[in-house]
């Protein structure tokens, strides 16, 4: 009888465990994140989903901006169970993220770590596009006796390619960019347009960089031709606009349209749309509206780092 009570004991705590992480994450993907913090700090050490528990604590801690926090529950998680490629991920991409608010020596004990992080990511699931991608940005950013190397990013922007086409023209385009070869980077941006509409964004943004502002201007006006509902081309005429400065009633008219709809997971958020408007807003001196569409975009994401910044700037 005992051992019958015994076994039925151990089968509800796995029960409640499961259902701790199961909940854990579904608070984190609503963005509900002391409701998260709660479910998943109450999966001990011992658990099963322990490893998993202390990824999406540090997803958590990387959506605050706590990296330091980020970087110790991504380690733990790596540890625990070090089979799994996105915990090493995210571990690199925490560990970069620290690294941008360090000193120089702090950043040099870290790039180590984090290139490391992200080789074990691709080495455990070889099709890995993110921290191929991330692989890129440490190599072009990294001097190079900390591993450093143009040739190194322009070869696994190459990988990237082979894995996900658009995603891998964009990544060479960047890195082209940044080497200031122009035309051969805007060749990588408009193969990458081409075998994704959607990646029309990083060809605006290529032309934004360039100060080509009119050039962005004209993809997306293609794109309403074709589409006067387009939602995804109207919130890029009006973030073109918020970040030029230039088509300031288009690119308000756009947005306004934008905030009528309901967003897909993968199309920009109302509360980027409310910043940028409000920026737009700004721009043509109409600050009481202007902080009205930042207070919204703050309220609705507390992660908008320029909407906040935008809202001081109104609030003065």
């Amino acid at each position: 009888m005992n051992r019958i009570l015994f076994f039925l004991m151990a089968l509800t705590a796995l029960s409640v465990q499961g259902q701790s992480l199961s909940a854990g994450k579904k608070f984190f993907e609503e963005r509900k994140y002391a409701e998260a913090k709660a479910q998943l700090t109450a999966i001990d050490d011992n658990a099963k989903d322990y490893a998993a528990a202390q990824y999406y604590l540090g997803r958590i801690a990387f959506q605050e901006e706590q990296y330091d926090e980020a970087v110790d529950y991504f380690e733990e998680a790596t540890e625990v169970n070090d089979r799994v490629a996105e915990y090493f991920e995210w571990y690199g991409n925490a560990l970069g993220s620290l690294a941008q608010q360090s000193n120089m020596v702090r950043q040099g004990m870290l790039a180590p770590k984090m290139k490391s992080a992200w080789e074990k990511a691709v080495q455990l699931d070889p099709k890995s596009v993110g921290p191929r991608t991330s692989l890129v940005e440490f190599y072009m950013q990294a001097p190079g006796f900390m591993g450093g190397s143009k040739e190194k990013a322009v070869a696994t922007a190459r990988e990237i390619i082979a894995l996900s086409p658009a995603e891998g023209h964009r990544v060479l385009g960047s890195v082209l960019a940044r080497e200031k070869k122009i035309a051969e980077a805007e060749k990588a941006y408009l193969e990458a347009a081409r075998l994704d509409p959607q990646y029309k964004t990083s060809l605006a943004g290529f032309y934004l960089g360039q100060q080509q502002h009119e050039k962005a201007f004209v993809l997306f006006e293609e794109a309403l031709k074709k589409n006067p509902e387009d939602m995804l081309a109207h919130y890029q005429v009006g973030r073109t606009s918020a970040l030029s400065g230039l088509r300031l009633e288009q690119g308000e008219a756009s947005l306004r349209k934008y905030l009528l709809y309901t967003p897909k997971a993968n199309e920009p958020s109302l509360a980027g749309a409310n910043m940028r408007l409000a920026q737009i807003l700004e721009k043509k001196g109409s600050k009481a509206a202007a902080k009205k569409h930042y207070e919204t975009a703050v309220k609705l994401d507390g992660t908008l780092k320029e909407a906040k910044e935008g809202l001081s700037r109104v609030s003065k």
